[in-house]
């Protein structure tokens, strides 16, 4: 049981060039992260660039039997809180990361299990952020998340993820 206040304990950071095991690191995730469990996530992988999640509907439901904004909202900004600790972590960087900035745009209703893949919103947005933590010490990425029903896109997110300075 986490304690309010009180940092859970990092994981290890991978071997050098080596990406964390997707669901290592997503049994982590829960732990540090208690709402995790109950958001159906069914699978994390990656696809090139872009990191996908395999999402249940039936866990976030609204009032009307279809996704609820609050739920997939809370998805998409940790999803891109991923991508960016998984960048960092295949990097040797651990480090803390925040949310600066979050949009959403509902484009349609979501009626089934869905699918939601986050990359960076400009093709330089990770090399940007090495330089800038290369020269800073910290730095900031624009992630684009975009949830898919079938072949229907119900959801267009963006974040501005800032890693912050080490300790």
């Amino acid at each position: 049981m986490r304690e309010i206040g009180i940092p859970h304990p990092r994981l290890p950071l991978p071997e050098p060039g080596r990406r964390d095991e997707p669901q290592a690191f997503l049994d982590w995730l829960a732990e540090a992260i208690p709402m995790v469990e109950q958001l159906g996530i069914r699978e994390m992988r990656w696809e090139g660039e872009s990191l996908v999640w395999e999402l249940a509907l039936a866990p976030n439901l609204n009032d009307k039997g279809t996704g609820f904004g609050g739920a997939l909202t809370a998805q998409t900004t940790l999803l891109g809180w991923c991508w960016t600790t998984l960048w960092l972590r295949q990097r040797g960087y651990a480090r803390d990361v925040v949310v600066a900035e979050a949009s959403q745009r509902f484009l349609a209703p979501v009626t089934g299990d869905y699918r939601i893949a986050c990359a960076p919103d400009q093709p330089q947005g990770p090399k940007g952020l090495a330089e800038r933590l290369e020269t800073r010490g910290r730095g900031r990425i624009s992630l684009a998340q975009r949830l898919w029903c079938d072949d229907a896109l119900c959801l267009e997110a963006r974040g501005d993820y800032a890693v912050l300075p080490a300790e």
